[in-house]
């Protein structure tokens, strides 16, 4: 799923901001914010893994309210000066985007007949 690789290349980037610097030293907010990026792409593929229509857009819901905290974490680090302004509106950019491809999907799974994999007769 593209959106769950696009979570995964956010995750990567956070990772590795929260190495350097003085982010380094702000361990409650890394905590903090990787935990929410990680939210991201491990709730897409909880979601997926769940087998129903329902449960996935749930999930899908979850991933897209950890993209929003993130945006917020985001703007914590920044001002406290913990990141660029280039890399701020990375983040921010990114989260966005992540945050409409969720939107999208759930409209998409809301209107569609499929009803999950788990409903299959086997």
């Amino acid at each position: 799923m593209e959106v769950w690789k696009k979570a995964r290349e956010l995750d990567t980037i956070i990772f590795s901001l929260t190495k350097k610097g003085e982010f380094a030293r702000d361990f409650e907010l890394i905590k903090q914010v990787r935990r929410s990026s990680g939210s991201i792409m491990d709730n897409i593929a909880e979601g997926f893994e769940r087998g129903g229509k329902g449960e996935f857009i749930q999930f899908l819901s979850i991933s897209k309210g950890s993209a929003a905290e993130l945006r917020s974490q985001n703007y914590r680090a920044r001002d406290r000066e913990y990141l660029t302004s280039e890399e701020f509106s990375s983040i921010h950019d990114r989260c966005e985007e992540i945050g409409k491809m969720l939107q999208g999907f759930m409209d998409y799974l809301q209107s569609s007949e499929i009803k999950g994999s788990k409903y299959i007769k086997r």
